[in-house]
């Protein structure tokens, strides 16, 4: 565990708490030398070469208040993280950070943090509840649409002099113009386009259904409000379009030829065997995810968690930025994704409330069975843990684990990995029902048993885990303002 960072944790009202923390003197220093060399970079002060300048003279020059509240600034997102694990809390939304005065020389430097925590959940029931689950299979008309994607696969367009149908396919040059003028990117030439598709602006395929081949056609059209271009978006435009080709689709028949050329399969009936399996399979793997999110919600439901909306707002926010981010991995920047939806950041928050609430409950749960049933994670586990993240990294389980040892991250991992293995007992326990089953417990017959054992079953103590799955928790920026820098 780190020494660097001390804290004490006192809980307030609505899901929150206060954390008290205390950087080490050490580690005041060795930021603060840190710093001044970084700074020492950038100085030029006679008798030194460029970036050659010593920490203790830059120190002097720019006064040490200023060079330690630059040093603030860069270790904070560090200092914050060691805190929240040290502290063991499980942080839900944007933390409030206040700082106490610079501390002197051989003194600790303090601040605060106040933020939303995970709520604690009171078991009820949760051995071997009773939970709907569906039964994996591959639906004719399934395997059938499987079929038909595979056919448009090995589909071949063969040229015919008639009128463009919807379906078909044509092959045009075309100039597009703004008030008369052409505009960058309004030109295309030999552009293959299947009429229906929807791939081009709304109106525009429209437009050329029932044009022949060395056909002329003005096809007039007003860019959507929400176009990624904002020069274009909402302004009406006209393209002068020449079909040079009209052309049709021929599927392949479907017969053992077929089945041959799609998947090297003899027969068709063994390729939809094959195509059956598959589907089967996806199939069952979203059922284990529904099943294991429906005993997780059964046995929520079961339980006793007050979530204030203060936090479940929080939590909104935090599945919208989790969507962000996800999106600009794909490329899609989160202007255009609020373009696209037409809603701002807030309105999208509120939308995931609902959905942040069953998450709260969901890791409140699962932290609570952690601590009533007194589950465990090895470090060997925790070595299996890391075996992938060893290998996309060319490194050795081992090593990982010594780092996060040595940075105090071990415990977070830990926390993670044991309401991982909760959830997955809580799976094993569970009684899976045919959809449409009612639980025992729900039957007339069963309500005075079911009370019964309900009382009697041990009620656990409230836990003290970090959430489950829960994402490390954000750096961020030192809010206490520059100390003003000496002129130099």
């Amino acid at each position: 565990m780190s020494a660097t960072v001390t804290t004490t944790v006192t809980e307030l009202p609505e899901s929150r708490v206060r954390v008290e923390a205390a950087v080490a003197p050490a580690e005041v220093e060795r930021r603060l030398q840190q710093t001044a060399r970084r700074l020492g970079n950038n100085l030029k002060i006679p008798g030194f070469r460029k970036g050659k300048v010593p920490p203790p003279v830059v120190i002097r020059r720019l006064g040490r208040d200023y060079v330690l509240d630059e040093a603030m600034r860069d270790a904070l997102g560090a200092w914050y993280v060691d805190a929240v694990d040290i502290a063991g809390i499980a942080p839900v939304g944007e933390p409030n950070i206040d700082f106490g005065e610079l501390p002197a020389v051989g003194a600790p430097l303090t601040f605060t943090i106040e933020i939303g925590v995970r709520p604690v959940a009171v078991l009820g029931a949760y051995r071997g509840i009773e939970v709907q689950r569906r039964q994996a299979s591959a639906e004719e008309a399934a395997i059938d649409a499987e079929i038909e994607r595979l056919r448009d696969r090995l589909a071949t367009l063969e040229t015919v002099e008639r009128e463009a149908q919807d379906g078909d396919h044509v092959v045009m040059d075309y100039v597009g113009r703004l008030d008369g003028e052409p505009f960058p990117g309004g030109e295309g030439r030999d552009q293959l386009l299947e009429l229906g598709s929807g791939r081009l602006i709304p109106g525009f395929e429209e437009q050329l259904v029932g044009a022949r081949a060395g056909e002329q056609r003005l096809v007039e059209v007003t860019f959507p409000e929400d176009y990624g271009a904002e020069e274009l978006s909402g302004k009406p435009a006209t393209f002068e379009v020449t079909v040079s080709e009209v052309k049709v689709k021929r599927l392949p028949e479907l017969d053992d030829d077929f089945a041959s050329d799609a998947a090297g399969f003899d027969t068709l009936a063994e390729l939809r065997a094959d195509i059956a399996k598959r589907l089967e399979e996806y199939e069952a793997h979203n059922i284990e995810h529904e099943f294991e999110r429906d005993v997780l919600d059964a046995v929520a439901a079961a339980a006793t968690i007050e979530i204030p909306h203060q936090l479940i707002h929080a939590r909104a926010h935090e599945l919208v930025e989790d969507t962000v981010r996800n999106l600009e991995q794909q490329g899609i920047s989160k202007e255009a994704y609020l373009r696209i939806t037409g809603q701002d950041e807030e309105q999208l928050a509120h939308e995931a409330e609902e959905e942040a609430g069953l998450t709260l409950r969901r890791e409140a749960v699962a932290a609570a069975v952690v601590a009533a049933e007194g589950i465990e994670v090895s470090d060997e586990e925790i070595l299996e843990a890391l075996e992938p993240t060893a290998q996309r990294s060319k490194t050795t389980t081992q090593k990982l684990f010594d780092d996060l040892a040595r940075r105090g991250r071990l415990k977070r991992l830990r926390s993670d990995l044991a309401e991982r293995k909760a959830v997955e007992w809580l799976v094993e326990q569970a009684k899976p029902l045919e959809p449409g089953a009612e639980p025992a417990a729900k039957k007339p017959a069963a309500k005075k048993a079911a009370a019964k054992a309900a009382a009697a079953q041990e009620q656990p103590a409230e836990p003290e885990q970090p959430a489950a799955k829960k994402p490390a928790p954000k750096k961020p920026a030192a809010k206490k303002p520059a100390a003003k820098k000496p002129s130099a």
